[in-house]
């Protein structure tokens, strides 16, 4: 296999820990190369973030060859071929070369190989079955190079048979598409997808959320579901994105304010609605952190509006916090921008308003009405809440001495 560009030296090529890992890896005469996603992102000049490496040795002879040169081997994936290599705060997945036996939905059965070009054609898109050497010498086996500069996500091979070996590649083909795509898909993979969409409900929950939330943080996530939905796609795992004009509003405000955040969109294009909210982080297998965040933007119980008066903005950031009153603040622009009534300015100083904030707390605690004699339990909590009540009605005013004096006059009564 010759080469067929090069890439010039880059910082992630040839840092120390990079070097280190390189190092280690050929000490015995081996030949490696960077492989995948850090080779597709050099050739466009986009930030590398994970560093994989391909090897004809052995996980066993990797691990040896590391920690012979004082390197942490973490076991990832001994039984298909994949040893972590730690050094310091940098993580490479160093893979050793293979080809599938036998293929069944999300695994398979490997076997080793010292042949590049059979690794290459077992991975899902072309230009992701680059290789690069040390020197940025670029192997690229099924034009992936050509695919990548014109905007085209092509399967490696057959793209129905790239899809049953693992339908998670259905998925990728739209985030790969978000990503790094231009115009209309390619047709045959358009088509595939279109065919076995029905098997996605057959992948995980945790699966189908990394892709999605992936494909939301691209830079114009809602014309791609907007293509998904019109497949035939996106009724097969996300059949509550019914809001995806909201979404496409949403993802041009955030642009202007230069941030991205996918579980906000994701809160954008779905339905008013707490079933359906809870419905998909169900699905998707949301932690609960996540899953609380979507069920308060999708259908907050405090609106954050632009008619609030100060007061009110106070009252509603401190019962939903600086970073849910600017979430909540994002989505009603979207929403009146939807509707051809958004002032800008008034939702700027909504924004301002959040980031401005600084957290208050009520200046009283339990202990202060246990030192008045009552009893522990629920009574607690109540006048703890009629304080709090009291307070915020008061547009947080009063302080400790004034919040006692009150509670021991709620106490009384």
């Amino acid at each position: 296999m010759e080469p067929k560009a090069k890439i010039a030296p880059q910082p992630w090529m040839t840092a120390p820990e990079t070097a280190a890992v390189v190092a280690a890896l050929t000490a015995r005469g081996a030949s490696v190369r960077f492989v995948g996603g850090c080779v597709r992102d050099a050739l466009l000049g986009r930030p590398v973030r994970d560093i994989d490496i391909a090897t004809h040795d052995t996980p066993e002879t990797v691990t040896e060859l590391l920690e012979a040169a004082g390197i942490k081997a973490v076991p990832t994936g001994i039984a298909h071929g994949t040893v972590t290599a730690v050094v310091g705060k940098s993580h490479f997945e160093i893979t050793t070369l293979r080809e599938d036996v036998e293929t069944y939905g999300r695994r398979a059965k490997v076997a080793f190989t010292s042949d590049w070009a059979a690794d290459a054609a077992r991975r899902d898109f072309t230009f992701n079955a680059m290789f690069c050497d040390a020197s940025g010498a670029v192997f690229d086996p099924f034009d992936g190079i050509a695919d990548l500069r014109a905007g085209r996500v092509r399967f490696v091979g057959d793209a129905e048979a790239r899809i049953r070996e693992d339908v998670l590649r259905l998925l990728r083909f739209f985030r790969f598409h978000a990503h790094y795509g231009k115009g209309e898909p390619e047709a045959s993979g358009l088509a595939a997808c279109r065919k076995l969409a029905h098997l996605l409900p057959t992948l995980s929950g945790e699966r189908v959320a990394g892709e999605l939330l992936r494909l939301l943080a691209a830079p114009d996530p809602a014309t791609v579901l907007t293509l998904m939905e019109r497949e035939g796609v996106l009724a097969h795992f996300l059949p509550e994105a019914k809001r995806i004009a909201r979404l496409a509003l949403l993802v041009s405000i955030e642009r202007e304010c230069g941030e991205t955040d996918a579980l906000r969109r994701l809160a954008a294009a779905l339905a008013s609605d707490a079933k359906a909210a809870a419905a998909v982080a169900r699905r998707l297998r949301l932690s609960n952190a996540e899953s609380e965040r979507l069920a308060g933007l999708a259908a907050p119980e405090l609106p954050v509006t632009v008619t609030a008066d100060a007061k009110v903005q106070r009252r509603e950031l401190y019962r939903l916090g600086a970073a849910r009153y600017r979430d909540l603040a994002l989505l009603a622009w979207a929403e009146a921008a939807e509707k051809g009534a958004a002032d800008e300015a008034a939702f700027r100083a909504l924004l301002a308003a959040a980031e401005g904030w600084q957290a208050l707390a009520l200046p009283i605690k339990g202990r202060d009405v246990l030192a008045l004699g009552v009893e522990n339990g629920p009574e607690v909590g109540r006048l703890l809440h009629r304080i709090e009540n009291w307070w915020i009605e008061n547009d947080f005013r009063p302080g400790r001495e004034e919040c006692l004096t009150k509670l021991r006059m709620l106490r009384a009564h």
